[in-house]
């Protein structure tokens, strides 16, 4: 309203100084008046048209005419408002952050609209999923054990059968996936057969365990601490993997994840600085396992100032203290284990379970190896075997044979000269056979046959 003046002065001044010059023609000469009132007719045309387009634009732009350019604001606070002019203060708009309670209680109440009421869907009656038996006295198609066994399944309350009812274990294996757990264990290892045993008898045992929840015959959570000791490359670090997915699916572990640490993720350098570096280590491990590789090191007697020994101390404590949500796995070689136990007997008492991994055989190695190249469409000719029969007697006996780790590690100079050998030849036609087959040769160039070979690198035994 205030800005309409203006424009009207400013629309009327060339009207008036058009038609005074008009007039003075006229008076002065009579001849000339008809080119002046042509031009002037023009201007007023033109300052009438600018003046229609300008009304056209604020009528359009009339309803966000008292609104301000605000610039992104964030999330809750208070947001600046400036309304007319004729408010002469700015307002501040209240915006509910997120979770704080809305103002919903102070809105009015609705009133329901005349007419037909909506139907309301009833809530579905059915049991809980997790639990329900598998055969019951009850309606007919109820569903059985739960067929997803993990996250937080005994945080849920438990459907606790009558007496006469009966749970087959078959079908609760079938649903919780554990025997894929113990086929996939199978594929993966060659021999080892008290260790796959002793990882049945936990999987029963557990699953036993589940199977009493739902006739209410509440036990204690079972000490699943372990420790596996044995030989470079023999396949610890795999059963620990397999034993995370295991606990996991009977409802042990709420991820299933497995964490590998050594004593320098859990020891510190300089005071204060072990406990916070464990503590940070065990909250990652936790809802999974925590695989503790050559685990006596922790522990220097030699060296009263090292820090292990508050690592252990914090180790104890949540071994303990929160077994329900961790399962610690130490690994590493059987005697230095049992110097390490002796030194530390409240870390003995709190490991129920120890599994020992034997060393493997020549009809082992030879089966791995051959497991090992079937992966990468490889395969070794009959004359190949007999020679790698004889690499692994040569290299059995030199120190720091890692077991299968030692036989991949052949495996894959094998392939590399078998790609040498190929590459020597460019103009040799070559067939599918010729690239998947590895001969003695490929063997035999191997610094076993040659020389005394350097032993394997040095190193600390690492995950097999």
């Amino acid at each position: 309203m205030p800005d309409r003046k203006p424009n009207a002065i400013r629309s009327g001044i060339p009207l008036a100084v058009g038609a005074a010059g008009v007039v003075l023609c006229w008076f002065f000469d009579h001849g000339i008046w008809v080119p002046v009132l042509v031009i002037v007719a023009g201007s007023a045309l033109i300052v009438g048209a600018v003046a229609v387009v300008d009304a056209v634009r604020r009528r359009d732009t009339s309803g966000t005419r008292y609104r301000s350019s605000i610039p992104p604001q964030p999330m809750g606070g208070n947001i600046p408002f400036s309304g007319p002019k004729r408010y002469g203060r700015k307002r501040r708009v209240r915006i509910t952050r997120p979770g704080q309670p809305s103002q919903a209680g102070k809105a009015k109440p609705v009133k329901a609209r005349p007419g037909k009421a909506r139907p309301v869907k009833p809530k579905d009656p059915s049991p809980a999923r997790n639990l329900t038996p598998a055969r019951q006295s009850g309606p007919a198609g109820q569903s059985g054990p739960a067929k997803q066994a993990g996250k937080g399944w005994r945080k849920r309350r438990p459907v606790v059968l009558s007496p006469d009812s009966t749970v087959t274990l078959a079908e609760v294996r079938r649903e919780t996936g554990v025997d894929e757990v113990f086929a996939a264990l199978d594929a993966d290892l060659v021999g080892l057969v008290p260790v796959k045993k002793k990882v049945e008898e936990i999987g029963s045992l557990l699953l036993v365990d589940r199977v009493r929840q739902m006739f209410g015959l509440d036990a204690p959570r079972p000490n699943l601490h372990m420790c596996f000791t044995g030989a470079p490359g023999t396949g610890k670090t795999t059963v620990a993997l397999r034993m995370a997915d295991l606990l996991h699916r009977l409802g042990y572990l709420e991820s299933g994840h497995l964490v590998h640490a050594m004593r320098d993720d859990l020891v510190g350098q300089y005071i204060g600085h072990t406990a916070p570096r464990t503590r940070k280590l065990l909250d990652r491990a936790k809802g999974g396992v925590l695989f503790i590789d050559e685990a006596y090191y922790l522990y220097r007697a030699a060296d009263p100032q090292d820090f292990g020994q508050e690592a252990i101390e914090i180790l104890l404590q949540v071994m303990e203290n929160e077994r329900d949500k961790l399962v610690v796995i130490l690994a590493g070689y059987k005697d230095r284990m049992d110097e390490f136990f002796a030194s530390n007997p409240g870390m003995s008492s709190r490991v129920a379970h120890h599994i020992d991994f034997a060393a493997y055989e020549m009809d082992e190695l030879v089966a791995i190896s051959q497991v090992m190249l079937d992966q990468t469409r490889y395969y070794l000719s009959e004359a190949a075997v007999v020679v790698f029969r004889e690499y692994l007697v040569a290299r059995m006996a030199q120190p720091r044979f890692a077991n299968a780790r030692s036989v991949r590690n052949a495996m894959e100079r094998a392939r590399l000269r078998h790609a040498h050998r190929l590459a020597g030849d460019l103009e040799r036609g070559w067939t599918r056979d010729d690239l998947m087959r590895i001969e003695p040769e490929d063997i035999l160039a191997d610094p076993v046959f040659t020389t005394t070979p350097a032993a394997e690198p040095a190193g600390r035994h690492s995950r097999s």
